[in-house]
Parts: structure tokens; sequence; C-alpha cells
């Protein structure tokens, strides 16, 4: 890695006006740099700034040359990958509107992406992914043209025109060149994106981000890393640029510091190029950190117990240092220095050796898993966001981290609480509204405050504590946000379940509480010969694996993240009398939680 100075400054961010001019010019800053990198035949190949600046540039040309209009959606639906950034830049050099779509989207999102968005032209990567696609693509009505970065195998011709990615370039290259015009032409308060993300009901809304909700969102986030002396950074990237926090945090900030971003094989080779890549910085979601946590202490109990000794050690030395909670002696830090050497200095190996800083982000970071990295001398910086708000709103500072909040708001984000404790944003950050949904955007977003649904309190530092959520919205520990309304009212839906309870907040996936239907439970128990009653029936393993089996023909009609992993039988059924339901007999939650608790933990635990 060259060890080039920084050429960023803080007064960029309030100079540029779009992404593409942010690109543009740090790719003319730095063209030989290298930008993106991906593994190809075992090796790690790069595509440098310049390169890449080149591409985006004919492939911005082709998109107009084939009829895209400034202002039109182009849905992208592709995996983390070189071909994403340079697509997503292109369509928005080109004058369009990026429209990002999740790999794991079933044939009803993407239908209903594409044609509420009203989506001109989409860009897929992949035959497995098209198969999903074109199946919806056919019934949506602007939609005119596809482009497909690989071979999509089609046996037959499909209702819509498709182009290949290569086609659109060499069109681009005879192309008239109006890409500087139009990237001049884009304002800070154009649309840069759509982002969909889940509403209460169910059906994913379209949040509207501004070129300068995101810009600015950068900003913020170089007013908190700047403090780790960035120079020339490498970040890995590994989750789905289709999200909020990774498509600003993990493609458009580091753009604009020019780094490199390596985009990891999958998940589970994330260690491994961990090692390879050596990252300097790291974005990810608490389920990452859950994971490696797992590891290292399953890995602690094969150890001697001369190692676990010291382990325990550096963690309970480490601890009181990261938290304040008390100083050390002189033969205490004396200690600690071996325990320095000893041991920290090999975890830090083990993520590359010049590791600056993890920024945790997308979900609730459980404060003993970060104070645990704390300890181990791995810097954890646990931020708050959401999709509404480009995504991010508060961060952690360097040496100031109190790891069960979520720090102070960045910079040019104002942050206040509401009589009922709910979180209110303001800021350049905060979203345009929801596409085609005046009466939402009129609710979340009054006067000029993004009403987040979260219940906090702001300490006199202005740190940032999540309480509570005041949306009746699951998010995983993944950052992914699930409806559990929409997916109750499907199990709810098949003849053998009465009533359902889905939970997982905070959580690496859902588990459901169920209470069959009466008359299900009476033929079932008298064909198995059993009492006609839950509490009795609720344990027998035979009743619970044919409710299972039932939940997997649900699952099978929804996205991953959707699915239910876990049943368990409720002891009872919800009802008023018992608070679980209101008068209106919807369940309420949290009372459930408070009823059941530990059964629902239970099937995290299996």
């Amino acid at each position: 890695m060259t060890d080039t100075r920084l050429v960023t400054a803080p007064g960029d961010y309030d100079r540029w006006n779009s992404l593409p001019q942010m690109f543009f010019e740090q790719a003319r800053r730095t063209p030989g740099v290298p930008f993106l990198w991906h593994k190809l035949g075992g090796a790690w190949v790069p595509t440098r700034y310049g390169q890449a600046a080149d591409q985006i540039r004919r492939l911005a040309r082709g998109l107009a040359a084939f009829g895209l209009k400034p202002g039109e959606r182009v849905v992208l639906l592709a995996e983390s990958r070189p071909e994403w950034a340079i697509a997503d830049l292109a369509i928005m050099a080109a004058g369009g509107i990026t429209v990002p779509a999740y790999t794991t989207n079933t044939v009803a999102d993407h239908h209903h992406i594409l044609t509420h968005s009203g989506a001109a032209a989409v860009i897929v990567s992949t035959k497995a992914l098209a198969s999903r696609l074109l199946p919806a693509a056919i019934t949506a009505p602007e939609l005119r043209w596809i482009v497909a970065i690989e071979d999509l195998g089609l046996a037959q011709r499909p209702a819509k025109s498709v182009f290949a990615w290569s086609q659109v370039m060499t069109t681009g290259d005879a192309a008239p060149d109006l890409v500087d015009e139009r990237v001049a032409s884009l304002k800070r308060s154009d649309t840069a994106c759509f982002i969909y993300t889940s509403g209460t009901g169910g059906t994913p809304k379209g949040v509207m981000l501004s070129h300068g909700a995101i810009v600015a969102n950068c900003r913020g986030a170089f007013g908190v890393l700047s403090e780790l002396n960035l120079t020339h950074e490498v970040f890995l990237s590994f989750l789905p640029l289709s999200h909020a926090y990774e498509h600003t945090a993990g493609l458009y900030f580091p753009i604009s510091i020019g780094a490199e971003i390596y985009y990891a094989e999958s998940v589970e080779k994330l260690v491994e190029n961990i090692a390879e890549v050596r990252p300097t910085i790291m974005t990810a979601v608490p389920r990452l950190y859950e994971v490696m946590y797992r590891r290292i202490v399953t890995g602690l109990a094969r150890a001697s117990a001369s190692k676990r000794r010291w382990f325990e050690r550096t963690l309970a030395l480490g601890r009181r240092k990261a938290l304040g909670l008390a100083p050390l002696s002189f033969l205490e830090r004396l200690l600690d220095r071996a325990c320095e050497l000893l041991v920290r200095r090999k975890v830090r190996q083990r993520f590359g050796g010049r590791l600056k800083a993890f920024v945790s982000g997308g979900a609730a970071l459980n404060p003993e898993i970060g104070a645990f990295f704390l300890a181990l001398g791995l810097r954890i910086l646990q931020g708050y966001g959401q999709t509404e708000a480009g995504p991010v709103i508060s961060v952690n500072r360097l040496g100031r981290v109190r790891i069960d909040t979520v720090g102070p708001a960045i910079d040019g984000v104002e942050i206040r609480l509401a009589e009922d404790g709910e979180i209110l944003v303001r800021g350049e950050v905060v979203m345009q509204g929801y596409w085609r949904d005046e009466e939402a955007t009129a609710k979340t977003v009054i006067d000029g405050w993004l009403h987040t649904g979260d219940i906090g309190t702001l300490d006199k530092d202005g740190y940032l504590k999540i309480t509570d959520r005041k949306k009746d919205l699951i998010k995983l520990s993944g950052g992914d946000n699930i409806s559990p309304a929409r997916i109750e009212g499907f199990l709810v839906a098949q003849p053998e379940i009465a009533q359902a309870m889905v939970w997982g907040d905070r959580r690496p996936h859902l588990v459901g509480l169920l209470v069959p239907d009466n008359d299900f439970l009476a033929q079932w128990a008298e064909r198995h010969q059993k009492p006609n009653e839950l509490a009795q029936l609720r344990d027998n393993p035979e009743l619970v694996r044919t409710l299972a089996e039932v939940v997997d023909r649900v699952n099978a009609h929804l996205s991953a993240v959707e699915r239910v992993r876990r049943i368990a039988l409720a002891p009872e059924g919800f009802t008023i009398e018992n608070g679980m339901l209101t008068p209106s007999l919807k369940i309420r939650r949290h009372k459930i939680r408070e009823r059941f608790g530990t059964l629902i933990d239970a099937l995290y635990e299996r």
C-alpha cells in the first residue's frame, strides 16, 4: 500500500455538489491508485481510479444513448463487486437515479420495487439473480430494457429487451460525450437514489436521498475518522451495497478520501480475506462481532490452561481501561504490558495487523461483546443511523468510547428528544421523503425534523443511548429491518396456526412463538392419542415438528432474512384477559416477550 498522505480536506465536502463530481475529482487526483479490488483466479485484481473513471464515462454515455433520461430510475441488482460501484456512478453521471435492490429479494419484492419506482431500466449481474428478476420485469409497465453484466443464458427472448454490459459500453464509445456537462448540472438537492426499506405494514417504502445527504454523511464520517490519522486507507467490504449503511460508509466515504475497497469473496471466506487484505478500516454490523466473539471463545476453550489465564487477565485489565472502571496500579500496568505482547498483539495480527478501527452500525451492538473487543485492543466505534438519514446520525469518538451508547451526533446533524423520548434528527442528511407516499412523508418529517421512531436518552456530553423502539419493526443484528406483522400474517393464514408472534430484534435471525389452531390441535391429539391441552402438548416433539413443517411452507415464500428459523409453542393463547392482546385484538409484542422471554431466549441457545 502506498503511504500517500490524505488528499481530502474538510472543505471539499462543502464544494462537492454530487457523488459523481466527488468521484471524478478523486480520480483526477490519483488516477493510478487502486480503487476497487476483486478476486479473480485466486488473485486479487485492481481497478484503478483512472480506469474506473473511464468505464463510468463509457457506461454513462451508453445508458444515455439507450434512452435513459435525467430523473429516470434504474434498478441495480448485483452482488458487491466492482461493476456495482461503476454502474451506480454511471447511472447518476447520466442524470439517472439508482434504485439498489437486494440480491435476496423475492419475485414479489422485485415486482413491487420495479412498478413502484417506475424504473426505466435494470442492471443485473448473473443468471441466478435474473431468475427472480425477469418474472417480475415482464409486468413492470415502465421498464424498457435490461442490462446484463454477465451472460444470462436465456433460452428464449424475454418480453423486455436485454443488452449485454459490453454492448452498452461499446455504444457509449461512439456516443456524444456529455458526461462532464451532466455532472456539472447536478445539484446537492437532486435525488441520487431510492433505497427501499420496510414500513410497519411490511410494504417497502422508497427513501429518496439527495446527493447532498450522502455527501454530508461522508463529511460527518470524516470528522470522526480523521482522528485515526487517515492516509491511504484500505477497506474490506462484505455487506450488501444495497444496504444504506454500506452504500454510504463502505462505498462513498472511501471514495471521498481516495481509499481502496476490496470486495470480500463471501462471508464464509471473510476471515481468510481479512488476513490477505489487511484492512485499515472495516464497516460491519453486530452480527459479525457476534460470530467472531463465539469463534474466539470456542477456540479459547480448547487452549491450554496457561493461555486461558493470560487471556482472562487481558480481558479483566483491558475492560477496566476501556470502560474507565478503575485506574491500574503500577504492578497492573506492568502486567498489562505483558498482556499487550502475549495476547493483544496476536489478536490484532489475526485481523491483518494494521486495523485502525471497526465501525459498527446497522443495528445495536451488545455492550458486553463491544467491551470484549475493546479489552482486546480492537477499536470499535458504535454508531446509529437510519436509511432516512443517509444513514449515519451519531458515532462514538476515538478515546471517548462509551460502548453502551451510540455516541454524539456527527458534524452537521442535530439531535433532540420529543416529549415522549422519541429521537428527532435534523440536517442535510435527512431524506427528501418517501417516493409516491406523501402521507408517510408528512408523518415522518415534520418541520424539517426526522421522527426516527426510536426512543432514547441524551447525556450531558450529547452521547445518545437507544432505549426502545417506537416503531413496530424488528432490526436483526445483521442490520436488516423486518416487519413482524407481515410474517405473522402469513403464519396465521395457515390452517394449523391460530396466533403467532415473531421475535428477533438485535438477534441474528427470527424465531416464532406459535399458538396452534384449536380444531387442528384436537384432531392431532386424537390421531396421536394425546390429551387435547396445549399446556401438556407444547413440548411434544412430534407436534413441534409438524408445526415446523408448516412454518417451512411459509418460509418458502419469504426472503432469506424473513424466514423463521426456530419455533416454540406458547403455554397458552394470547387473549385480552391475560394482557397479550389489545381490545382491537392486536398482539402486544412486548407483553408477550415479558411473559415468555425465557422460552423465546431458549430458542437462540439450541
